[in-house]
C-alpha cells in the first residue's frame, strides 16, 4: 500500500475502510450530471425559452488557474467535462451527512464530455475513481501552487484544486484538450427523476436491501424520487462493489435518463422541461466561459443528435500492480483511444457515384473480409469486425498475428477489387497486397498498433469500444 498521506486519504467507499459508510451518497453525481449531459446534447435548444432558469448557474474562472500550456486543440470537437461533487453545503445536500458538511468537497464522478465535430455523435468517457495517474502542480484560487505527484488516485485532484485541477490532470496524460466543465452536486437528483417521468431499470435478481431501503424485483421497473436515489446508492446488494462495476450500472442509467430526457414527451412539454431545468440549473457550476449564449450556440450545432448516438465508454483500464483496490491505464489501448478522441472528425457524407468511365467499385456488401489482431490489444479484431459489419461488409475474425505497427491489407485470388474497397477505408495504410496461398474471394486486414478507425466510421473518428454502452440499448442488456 502507498505510504503517501494524501493517497491514504481517498479510499474507495466499495473498501472494507470506516471511510466507506459516510461517503456512500457521493455515487449519487453520477445520476446529478447526467441531466448536464442531455443539456448539452440535445435539450439545449429549448433554452430561448428558459433563459430565466439560467440565472441559477454559479461560475467559475477556469482558465486563470489553467494557465497558457496546454493541449493544441486539433478540430472543431467540444469537450466537457462533468463533475459530480459531494458537497454537503446547503440544507438540502447537509441531510445526506451532516458530519460532513466541513469537509471538502469530493468528485468521485469524472466523465468527458466529447462532442464530435459536426454534432453527430456524443461520447461519455468516464474515468474511474481509483484510477492511478500522475497529478500536476495546480494552481489555486489564493494564488499558491500544489505539490506535482508522481502518481496519485484521480478523485484527489478535485478536492485538491477543485475542478481546474481535475481538468489539468486529465489534459496531462490524455493530450486532450478541455473546453469547459459542469459540475453538479446532488441536490437536485429527486427532482430530476421526478421531472423526467422517472428512469427505466432492469435489475437481474430482486433486491432488499434494508441499509439502502431499496427494494425491486427482478426485471424492469420505473423508478424515481427516493426509489432512483437508493437504486444509485445500493453497494452490497448489487453488482460486485467494484468501482468499475458500478461504473457500467451508472452509465446504463445515465443512458436510459438521457434516452427519456431526449424523447418529445420531455423536450416538447413546457412544464416538464421547465422543471428539468430549474432542477439542474440551481445545482450547477460551470466555466465562466461556458454562458448561456455558448450553451446555445452548441446546441444549435447538435440538433441532428438523437439519444442513439449517444454513447458511454470507460477509459481502457487494468490492473494497478501495487494495490488490487486501484487500476491504472491500460497501454497500449489507453494513448490509442485518447489518440482517437483527439483526432475525431465529422462523419462524411455517402460517397459520391463514381465518373462515367471509371472502374466500376466493388460494393462493401460484397467483400468478406477476416480480420487478425497484430495490435497487442486484447479483442481489437473484434471490434473492428463490429465497425467493419456496420459499413456492410462480410466478417469473421481469423485470431492473433505478432505484433506489429502498420495496419495493412492483403488478399487472395480475384480479390484484388475488393481489397481496394476495404483499403480506402484505412487512415494512411500502404496498398493492399496479394497474400501467398491466401484464400481466394477473401481480403485479409491486419491491424496493426497504429489502428485508429474507418474513415467513415458511422462512430466518427472513435472506433467501437469494449463494453460501451449507448443511451437506446436495452436497461436489460448485459
Amino acid at each position: 500500500m502507498n505510504s503517501n498521506p494524501m493517497y491514504m486519504e481517498y479510499v474507495d467507499d466499495a473498501d472494507p475502510q470506516p471511510a466507506a459508510r459516510r461517503r456512500g451518497w457521493r455515487v449519487l453525481g453520477w445520476v446529478s450530471i447526467g441531466l448536464s449531459a442531455v443539456m448539452v446534447a440535445g435539450s439545449l435548444t429549448a433554452y430561448g425559452v428558459y433563459r430565466k432558469a439560467m440565472g441559477n448557474i454559479s461560475q467559475e474562472d477556469a482558465n486563470a488557474l489553467l494557465g497558457p500550456n496546454r493541449p493544441k486543440k486539433l478540430n472543431s470537437a467540444m469537450n466537457i467535462l462533468l463533475l459530480g461533487s459531494d458537497t454537503r453545503a446547503g440544507s438540502g445536500n447537509a441531510k445526506y451527512g451532516k458530519s460532513m458538511t466541513k469537509e471538502p468537497p469530493r468528485s468521485d464522478t469524472m466523465i468527458l464530455l466529447h462532442l464530435s465535430p459536426g454534432g453527430g455523435q456524443a461520447m461519455g468517457i468516464s474515468f474511474p475513481r481509483d484510477l492511478m495517474v500522475p497529478i500536476p502542480s495546480c494552481k489555486l484560487k489564493n494564488g499558491q501552487r500544489t505539490p506535482a505527484q508522481t502518481i496519485g488516485q484521480i478523485n484527489a485532484t478535485f478536492t485538491i484544486g477543485g475542478a481546474p485541477c481535475t481538468m489539468k490532470t486529465i489534459e496531462s496524460f490524455t493530450n486532450i484538450k478541455i473546453d469547459h466543465f459542469m459540475q453538479v452536486d446532488f441536490n437536485g437528483f429527486k427532482t430530476i427523476t421526478e421531472a423526467v417521468g422517472g428512469v427505466e431499470v432492469c435489475l437481474p435478481n430482486a433486491v432488499d436491501d434494508p441499509q439502502s431501503k431499496l427494494k425491486l424485483p427482478k426485471g424492469k421497473s420505473t423508478i424515481k424520487g427516493e426509489t432512483a436515489l437508493a437504486y444509485v446508492r445500493v453497494r452490497k446488494g448489487l453488482g460486485n462493489g467494484s468501482d468499475t462495476d458500478r461504473i457500467k450500472r451508472q452509465q446504463k442509467f445515465l443512458g436510459a435518463l438521457a434516452n427519456k430526457a431526449m424523447s418529445a414527451g420531455v423536450l416538447s412539454n413546457p412544464s416538464k422541461m421547465l422543471s428539468l431545468m430549474n432542477a439542474t440549473t440551481k445545482s450547477l457550476t460551470t466555466d465562466s466561459e461556458l454562458t448561456p449564449q455558448v450553451m446555445m450556440d452548441i446546441a444549435s450545432g447538435m440538433r441532428g443528435m438523437t439519444s442513439g448516438k449517444l454513447r458511454f465508454v470507460t477509459v481502457p483500464w487494468g490492473a494497478y500492480a501495487p494495490d488490487p483496490n486501484r487500476v491504472a491505464l491500460r497501454q497500449p489501448a489507453a494513448d490509442q483511444f485518447f489518440s482517437a478522441v483527439r483526432n475525431d472528425k465529422t462523419v462524411p457524407a455517402e460517397p459520391k457515384k463514381e465518373a462515367a468511365g471509371a472502374a466500376p467499385k466493388i460494393p462493401a456488401s460484397q467483400v468478406r473480409v477476416r480480420v487478425y489482431n497484430a495490435s497487442g490489444i486484447d479483442g481489437q479484431a473484434r471490434r473492428v469486425a463490429d465497425d467493419l459489419e456496420a459499413q456492410g461488409f462480410h466478417v469473421s475474425v481469423g485470431g492473433n498475428l505478432d505484433l506489429t505497427k502498420t495496419s495493412r491489407v492483403m488478399y487472395g485470388a480475384g480479390a484484388d477489387q475488393h481489397a481496394q474497397t476495404l483499403n480506402a477505408l484505412i487512415p494512411n495504410a500502404p496498398q493492399p497486397t496479394a497474400r501467398t496461398g491466401g484464400q481466394p474471394g477473401l481480403v485479409d486486414l491486419v491491424v496493426g498498433s497504429d489502428w485508429t478507425s474507418l474513415k467513415n466510421s458511422k462512430n466518427g473518428g472513435i472506433p467501437t469500444q469494449d463494453g460501451e454502452v449507448k443511451a437506446t440499448d436495452d436497461v436489460c442488456k448485459t
